[in-house]
Formats: structure tokens, C-alpha cells, sequence
């Protein structure tokens, strides 16, 4: 699969200690500043909404979980619309 065309441009200000520290670690990492950068935002982008998406439970609180599934839901639309939404970190035309 070819990679995607980079067309958009994002800017960040930083203190010299800042720039300095992410310089070492692209250069640890053999990639430009720009590459890690990038790497690392969106690493912690996909992060935080799996975050929002993913969830634990006990033993119990699962069963209790199943059972809500398993049983017949109100009809009031609302769930439809919430199938019919495009993950956040879903990649591709929705």
C-alpha cells in the first residue's frame, strides 16, 4: 500500500530545552524531528480515544454487562444513530 501524500502542515512552539530534548530522541530513534514528532502525537492521539472507547470491569460488573446486551433495548432511535457514527480514530472515508 502506498504511503499517504503529506499535505497538511501542523507548527508547535517550543522552549529551547524542549527542542533540545525532542533533537536527542529523534536522533536516538535515527528519524528527523519532524518524524518523531508526528509518531509520538499521533501514538498518543490513537492513546486517548481508545481510552474513550475501551473500558474494564470485575467479574461481576461483566455479567451485569452481558445481561443489559442480551436483554431487548427501548427502541428510541438512538442506538441506530450511534451505529450509523464513524469511529473517531477510524482511518479511511466514512
Amino acid at each position: 500500500m502506498p504511503a499517504a501524500t503529506k499535505t497538511r502542515r501542523i507548527e508547535a512552539r517550543a522552549t529551547a530545552r524542549q527542542e533540545d530534548l525532542i533533537r536527542r530522541a529523534a536522533a536516538l530513534s535515527d528519524v528527523t524531528m519532524s518524524e518523531f514528532i508526528l509518531a509520538t502525537a499521533v501514538s498518543r492521539a490513537e492513546d486517548v480515544l481508545a481510552e474513550r472507547s475501551w473500558f474494564t470491569a470485575s467479574a461481576d460488573e461483566y455479567e451485569e454487562f452481558l445481561d443489559r446486551l442480551d436483554s431487548p433495548w427501548p427502541d428510541t432511535g438512538k442506538f441506530q444513530e450511534l451505529m450509523a457514527r464513524r469511529a473517531e480514530w477510524a482511518s479511511g472515508p466514512s
